[in-house]
């Protein structure tokens, strides 16, 4: 008699769907369907040496953006350039509780960031926090299971109570850079940071503006950290 072991059984019971077309992942074992995998717009060189966006003119070190606005933040990387792809799939995570893509984006980010978070030498990992409310409507922090998927690849830490949203915002799609720094402002508070916690790595799924990251990166300079480094799923405005 064949005998299946514990994941062949969980494939069969609930078989994975894929995070680009939504069905079922074939051949069963994979997180993405190998079609829909090449669907995907990695973020290539030449990038931004600050925010990790690609950039048209490899002789350029940084974005305009980057280069009109000083980030507080040390620099980040992203997976993903933020196409019409990646935001269907950012939304079905989000809004229809596909948190399951969330397996296939952890494991890609830890894949191929991996040597550049492991030279950040970061103590930690935190992930950008949501608001209280939007949490219980949702039924999770998309940003938190990414963390803990990142985390656990590269054996470091997740700390996910060190920072909180505090305040309720206004929708950040519709506002420009400055407008939705100035919503964040006040929007997170970081709890009081142990000593030996130095350099952070913060987590998100998307970034657009930069805003959210500032904000954090922010409020845990204001808390004692030093160095602080970020990775996204997506990253909005690439070439």
């Amino acid at each position: 008699m064949k005998k299946f072991n514990k994941e062949a059984i969980l494939n069969i019971l609930y078989p994975r769907c894929c995070p680009v077309c939504g069905g079922i992942v074939k051949p069963a074992g994979r997180l993405i369907c190998p079609a829909c995998f090449r669907e995907l717009s990695f973020v290539k060189s030449p990038t931004c040496k600050k925010c990790g966006k690609e950039i048209e003119d490899g002789a350029m070190e940084f974005c305009d953006d980057c280069m009109s606005y000083r980030h507080a933040y040390e620099y980040g990387a992203a997976l993903l350039n933020y196409n019409d792809v990646a935001k269907n799939s950012m939304v079905q995570i989000k809004y229809h509780n596909k948190r399951e893509y969330l397996d296939f984006y952890g494991a890609a980010l830890a894949a191929r960031h991996e040597r550049t978070i492991r030279k950040m030498n970061v103590d930690v990992i935190i992930p950008i926090p949501v608001h209280p409310s939007r949490r219980r409507r949702r039924g999770f922090n998309q940003a938190e299971i990414l963390a803990g998927i990142v985390g656990e690849r590269l054996g470091i830490p997740v700390r996910a109570d060190l920072l909180k949203r505090t305040k309720k915002t206004l929708p950040q799609k519709e506002l420009s850079a400055g407008e939705r720094l100035k919503n964040l402002s006040g929007a997170f508070r970081s709890e009081e940071i142990p000593k030996e916690i130095r350099r952070v790595l913060l987590v998100d799924d998307i970034y657009t503006t930069g805003s959210t990251v500032e904000a954090c990166t922010r409020a845990l300079k204001a808390s004692g950290v030093e160095t602080i480094y970020f990775v996204v799923i997506c990253m909005a405005g690439g070439r």
